[in-house]
This record gives C-alpha cells, structure tokens and sequence, in this order.
C-alpha cells in the first residue's frame, strides 16, 4: 500500500481490538451453508480469508436456535459439525492476518414454518407482517402470525446466546456481535408495535430493553464483555417496525450499555433519526458506523463520519462483496467495482470467491 494519510487507513486501538485500519466488513446475508445442517459453505472459507484485509470482519447472521433461522442456507453455530466448519474458516482468516466476529441471530417473527420444519415463528407478541412476502425454500410466501414467546421460552433464548457465544469462541473467532437490528427479535422487543405484552418484557422503555440487557450481560458473562459486540439500528422500519420514540429508547439502551465495557456499538443508522450523532456522546466505547440505504456506504462518507468522530470504525457492507481488496484498492485510489446484481444468496463460488483482487486483474 502507498502511503497516505486516508483516516479510514489509519490504526485503531481499544481494548481488545488491535485493527490494522478502521474499516470493518458489516454482516452480509450470503444464504450458502447448508440448508438441512446448518453447516457453513465450503467456499466460505476462502471468502472470509479474502476480505481478510479489513481491519475487522463480521460474519453473516448465525442461527443460534432452532426457532431463530431466517430462511435457506442460514449457518448455525450449535452442533459439532457447524464448529468444526467455522474453525476452518477462522483459521483460513488469521493465517490471512485478519480479525473475525461472529454475528449472533435470532429472527423472532421474520421466518415461515416450512423454514422452521413446521414450527410456528416466535415474537414478543402475535403480531404479523402484513406488507409483504418471505423467501423460503418453496419461494414466496404471506407471513404467518407468530405465537408469543413465554417467559420460559425466552429464557431460553437467553441461555442460547451464551451457548452460541461460547462455541465461537470454541471456534475460533474472536468476539461475537449480537444482532439487535433491522427489525429482527430483539428490535421486535424494543419496538411499541410489535411488543403488546404486558409483563416485564412490554409496556415501559425499561421493560421493552430487558430482553437486550438480558442477552448482552449473559454472553459478557459467558465470554468476557470485552469480546462482545452489540447492533443497533434505531428508528429502522424494515420488516415493519415501527418505533414511536427512538431517541429515548436507545438513549436509554446505550446508557445501560456502556458501563458493561462492551468490544464496540455497531450503529446501522436508517429512519429520521440522527443516531450516531445522538448516540455517540453517549458512548465512551468503540463505535462502528453503518448505513441501510439504496446505496452502499463509499469511502468518502466513511472518511466524513471518522472526521467528525461519530464514529471509530466504519462497517462496508455491499462494496466489500465485489472489493474483496476493498481497503488496499482505497489505499492506492483504485476504481471500486460495482455492488453486485445477482447470485448474492445462495448457490455455489459464483457470485461468491470470484471477484477478483485488483491486483489480479492487473498483474
């Protein structure tokens, strides 16, 4: 790499992170495990130690129960076969020099019966998504309307997080990010219109965040606060939620948060909403910024956002899958490839480990 004084190029240190360079790789949905055990893609080894240049990688969204998986081809993190898999690859990325969480996933209402066998999806609360279909391994289907998670049941998904947690680190990675956003389980609990329960997981801010506060101090417990990290995206109304007081909801989640001495905040920032710059002065930790919108997040609004210190690390998702050099081809002003337009989930290497590095095109 040339020499340059990019801040996105520039290292960063704070606890146990050690990175290279502030960009991170955000979790991308890939759908190409196996469908019937859950075990990672051959290939996705080779995919992982690719994009190992990032100064940190996150991994897809890993099913972490029975109840929680989101479609086909969704990796789990509980049975030997998956470890062992997931061992593979995070040596593939440390042989490479990188750096690797996992990303923790429970779905809650986003996924059908014939993803769960027949089961029926679990939320805080029946309420259904009304306004369009779900992806199964039968195509598109209406949702169906979930059945309200009991108190013994949600227990459990607590246990199941610490569980999952520990088996990452079995594993080889080294942290966990739990996954709180984009209108999945925990979002689904913090949110007004999707949480009607009326017990001490609903009703109150302090109420609705419990479950959150529940799973986060039982993974830190489970693997040390430090190797944890936790997404946000407040004010999101993707998979139709609806939040009716963002700002104090999550101000109140990020104080509870931050004397735990978490790994870092990871805030996918969407809706009217101003997050990061709400948030940040909150947060006296390791703070990675992101964006969901029609285009993916550029260099340049990343270099803004560490320029005007919302943030310490700032997450490239759509970009590092057709980049998978993405931070050498910033380093040396190389043109960036287009986010991809098909075979983004599922099938096999195609559209997967064969977009090549730049160098490779030239040399």
């Amino acid at each position: 790499m040339t020499t340059t004084t990019n801040p996105l190029l520039t290292p960063y240190r704070h606890g146990v992170l050690d990175l290279p360079n502030r960009i991170a790789m955000a979790p991308m949905t890939r759908g190409r495990a196996d469908d019937t055990t859950g075990v990672p893609s051959e290939h996705a080894a080779a995919y992982y130690a690719q994009r190992a240049g990032a100064g940190l990688l996150i991994t897809e969204g890993i099913s972490i129960h029975p109840l929680g998986k989101s479609g086909p081809g969704i990796p789990g993190l509980r049975t030997d076969e998956q470890v062992a898999r997931w061992r593979e690859i995070t040596a593939a990325v440390h042989d490479a020099g990188g750096r690797i969480f996992a990303q923790l996933w429970h779905v809650g209402r986003m996924t059908h019966p014939v993803t769960l066998d027949g089961a029926t999806p679990t939320a805080p609360s029946a309420v259904p998504i009304t306004d369009a279909p779900i992806f199964t391994r039968e195509g598109l289907l209406p949702h169906v309307t979930p059945r309200a998670l009991t108190i013994a049941e949600i227990r459990d998904v607590v246990a199941a997080f610490a569980r999952a947690a520990g088996r990452a680190i079995e594993a080889g990675f080294d942290g966990v990010e739990i996954h709180g956003a984009n209108g999945y389980l925990f979002q689904q609990f913090l949110a007004e219109n999707t949480n009607l329960r009326t017990d001490r997981y609903g009703g109150s801010p302090e109420n609705r965040l419990r479950l959150v506060l529940e799973v986060v101090t039982a993974v830190a417990t489970e693997i040390g606060a430090d190797r944890v990290g936790l997404r946000i995206s407040p004010d999101n109304p993707e998979n139709q939620i609806r939040e009716s007081h963002p700002r104090e909801t999550y101000r109140a989640l990020v104080d509870a948060l931050d004397p735990l001495g978490l790994a870092y905040l990871h805030v996918l920032e969407r809706g009217d909403y101003d997050a990061l710059a709400d948030l940040r002065p909150r947060w006296s930790g390791t703070l990675i910024a992101n964006h969901n919108g029609p285009t993916p997040v550029d260099p340049g609004t990343a270099e803004r956002l560490l320029a005007a210190e919302l943030a310490d690390v700032v997450a490239f998702g759509r970009l590092f899958i057709t980049n998978p050099d993405l931070p050498a081809r910033i380093a040396e002003a190389l043109p960036l490839a287009a986010p991809p337009v098909a075979h983004v989930y599922g099938g096999g290497a195609r559209g997967y480990v064969d977009y090549p590095a730049a160098s490779a095109k030239v040399g």
